[in-house]
């Protein structure tokens, strides 16, 4: 008998650290799997506005080809399947202004969606042993903690009044569901610019529709509301909608050098890249934390990137305090050259940049039991 592994087509992306956790930047292809629940009645409408964006999305560098399936058991529930060469094309394209108003025509024919994102790790079959499509070179050893994060601004001279109304609420029940509980919520500030941070053990998008139905959680965001420089109605779904979607910040590379060490300090860097070189800068600071990992004398315990556009935020746990340190560790650019290239910082000096980026602390909670 012939296995998988032994038919895998395509050739291995490069090998991974067995440290790094979570990471869009190894060059395997991405699997995208979208499940849909469709209003009874919209299915031709529904049907109309996927043509018309899948011609678009064949237009969209990266992309390799997408599937639309009906339920057998369910005319409401539908799937829609797409390759992709790698996994950033596919995240500059969904956060970007361009996705969202692809996909406003489906907005009033869908209940509901779930999006979900793998890297193929081993196929049988498919394309001719000479394909050159890469796979994900071995699997990945999680710790169980799905991170993601929110970012959006506030209004210029807001931001004292914001950090309180940040600072000040009760935290939210984190038991979800038997299998989904929130692990810790850290909340920085950079400018005007709010960053919220979330670990969550079992479904994300259960999570964090469970917080935004908490009485604390609702109380805060209304009293937020007059502040933000994009206006949003929580009581109106197309506009929550779209805010939240702005809002993404997806994690893009995790990475744990040591486990056992508690006595740690949490920080969040936010680097901003020179336009359109968002996915570059992710990328060079994910190699250097990979890199950086492997020594055990290292200051940086675990680091995780998220990075939207030109939005760039590292949030690190380290030994000791950033105020004393030596900075190009803590930074995570090696070279002068590297932020003067990738940020617009104005000065490439290692103690100034860490300065410029370290973002002020809002709240960092844990659930009792995390």
């Amino acid at each position: 008998m012939t296995t998988t592994s032994e038919r895998a087509q395509g050739r291995p992306a490069p090998q991974a650290s067995p440290r790094v956790s979570q990471s869009v930047f190894d060059g395997s292809r991405l699997r995208v799997v979208l499940l849909v629940d469709v209003y009874d009645g919209a299915q031709q409408q529904f049907l109309e506005a996927y043509e018309q964006l899948c011609h678009q999305v064949a237009s969209v560098p990266g992309h390799v080809s997408d599937q639309l399936c009906q339920s057998i058991e369910n005319p409401s529930q539908w799937l829609i399947t797409s390759e992709w060469e790698s996994a950033p094309p596919f995240l500059a394209w969904v956060n970007s202004e361009e996705h969202v108003r692809m996909v406003e025509p489906l907005h009033s024919c869908v209940r509901d969606t779930r999006s979900l994102r793998f890297h193929v790790v081993r196929e049988t079959g498919g394309p001719a042993m000479g394909d050159e499509r890469r796979l994900q070179s071995m699997p990945r050893i999680g710790d169980g903690v799905i991170r993601h994060a929110l970012t959006f601004t506030v209004k210029p001279g807001s931001e004292e009044q914001v950090k309180k109304i940040l600072a000040d609420y009760a935290s939210p029940e984190p038991r979800v569901d038997d299998s989904t509980r929130l692990c810790r919520t850290s909340l920085f500030m950079h400018g005007n610019r709010v960053v919220r941070a979330v670990e969550v053990k079992g479904d994300l998008l259960a999570a964090l529709r469970h917080v935004a139905r908490q009485p604390e959680v609702r109380a805060v965001e209304e009293a937020i509301n007059p502040y933000l420089e994009q206006d949003r109605d929580l009581d109106d779904p197309e506009s929550a909608r779209m805010f939240f979607t702005r809002a993404a910040l997806p994690a893009v590379h995790h990475v744990t050098a040591e486990q056992g060490d508690t006595q740690v300090e949490r920080h969040a860097l936010y680097y901003p890249a020179r336009p359109g070189q968002g996915m570059r800068l992710a990328e060079v600071l994910a190699r250097q934390d990979a890199a950086a990992a492997d020594d055990p004398h290292g200051p940086v315990l675990r680091s995780t990137i998220f990075q939207r556009d030109d939005i760039v935020v590292r949030l690190i746990d380290v030994r000791g305090a950033l105020d004393t340190a030596v900075p190009a560790p803590f930074l995570g650019l090696a070279e002068p050259g590297q932020v003067a290239e990738l940020t617009t910082f104005p000065d490439a000096d290692p103690t100034r940049v860490l300065e410029a980026a370290r973002m002020d602390l809002v709240t960092d909670r844990r659930s009792p039991d995390a």
